[in-house]
């Protein structure tokens, strides 16, 4: 399929030059509070606690103030001010602050956490505690996952135009230096193929044998960016989520049960409309997700491919081989690469890979059948995936506390 006119560009041709368009600039003009006081103060406080480096947080300005006061009522707000993250807090103690209620607290934050999903919520239903969520990732993805493009009402449009324009204004910047190594992307099937040093966690049919519980549902970025009128056409029910995750989606309507073959048959759809796999980088036996995304729409993906920022991306495992001799320099390569890792001058016959930029996918191999001038080859320090999500916050937790030390002091 091809993508539409309308889709963000990744890659720019210019004249014989076929490479990455230029990286956009941090736009996000930081204010204070205080500058807002025809805001309700529920949602300045909010504002506030979602501004936090510590949930990756943009800095207050008028992105922020006008996405928290569609996606909260000042009603809700008042009582979202006062959960955090990680450990939450409980209806009954949300209704003392606020001296309300408890069973009036409990309705309001139950909506927002279920039918919203704007809130996270842990336990079960006679000791739930409800908990704050970054806007990315967390607000963002889990209002939309539970959504079809014929689901979408008014309200959520606005939500994703709001939150378009608070990613755009490039705040992720502020985090460049902050590593976290969240997700991993395979390269496709037809590249990979029998390669001797591929290994069980670079085959998605491995990963998926872990588990007996598949959930599927519509890529959140894609949609986003579909109903905001620049989608790229790409297949949307891509978003699969694995074991206890999937369960509890299910149970929860977000997701559409499906078993292992059809998650197989998604998979290949997506790669042969140029979508790239990731999953979670972790080889946790109790849940497992992963979506199939576009460099266009994936803002994950849009750190690197628009803003030149590192965002939660793991090193890959192989890396593009280029045999000079068989090159014909089209230029095919370049065009198919979803990060803007490749340049090729056509007319000068000179091409230009970066690493940094480099998933590891193989979409430039399949592109190069022809003339097989491209191959893929294993890195030689690839660290493996993670065992548990508590190694992976160990041994990122100093980085990720100095970058958020650092954003802290510049705000």
């Amino acid at each position: 399929m091809a993508v539409t006119g309308n889709a963000r560009r990744v890659i720019q041709v210019n004249q014989s030059i076929i490479g990455p368009c230029a990286p956009r600039s941090k736009t996000v003009r930081a204010k204070k509070v205080s500058d807002y006081p025809g805001v309700p103060r529920a949602h300045r406080e909010l504002a506030k606690k979602l501004s936090s480096p510590l949930l990756l947080g943009p800095p207050i300005c008028d992105e922020l103030m006008a996405f928290i006061q569609h996606t909260f009522t000042e009603e809700e707000a008042a009582l979202v001010r006062h959960i955090r993250p990680l450990k939450g807090r409980s209806a009954e103690d949300v209704a003392a602050i606020e001296h309300r209620p408890v069973d009036e607290v409990e309705l309001i934050l139950r909506r927002l956490a279920f039918e919203k999903r704007a809130i996270g919520c842990d336990g079960a239903a006679d000791n739930r505690r409800y908990m704050l969520m970054p806007i990315m990732p967390g607000i963002f993805e889990m209002v939309l996952i539970g959504e079809s493009p014929d689901s979408l009402t008014q309200w959520h449009r606005r939500f994703a135009e709001l939150f378009e324009a608070l990613y755009e204004t490039g705040y992720i910047l502020d985090y460049q230096d902050r590593r976290m190594p969240m997700v991993r992307f395979l390269p496709v099937g037809g590249a990979l193929g029998a390669h001797p040093m591929a290994l069980p966690s670079d085959k998605l049919e491995v990963v998926l044998d872990r588990y007996e519980t598949f959930g599927v549902g519509h890529c959140q970025c894609r949609m986003s960016s579909q109903s905001v009128g620049e989608g790229c056409g790409r297949p949307l029910e891509v978003c699969t989520v694995m074991g206890r995750w999937a369960e509890l989606g299910i149970e929860a309507g977000w997701l559409r049960r499906v078993r292992r073959q059809n998650v197989l048959e998604i998979k290949r759809e997506a790669e042969s409309h140029g979508l790239v796999t990731w999953v979670m980088n972790v080889e946790s036996t109790g849940g497992q997700a992963s979506c199939s995304c576009c460099g266009c729409c994936c803002k994950a993906m849009r750190t690197v491919s628009e803003f030149s920022a590192p965002g939660v991306m793991a090193p890959p495992h192989f890396m593009p081989r280029f045999d000079p001799p068989a090159c014909t320099h089209c230029g095919r390569c370049a065009k198919a690469c979803p990060m803007g890792a490749i340049t090729v001058d056509t007319s000068a016959e000179t091409l230009n890979h970066q690493p940094a930029r480099c998933i590891g996918c193989g979409l430039c191999m399949l592109a190069c059948e022809q003339q097989r001038a491209v191959s893929i080859e294993p890195v030689p320090d690839y660290r493996l995936p993670y065992k548990s999500w508590f190694s992976l916050l160990m041994r990122n937790a100093p980085g990720m506390l100095q970058t958020t030390w650092k954003v802290w002091r510049s705000r």
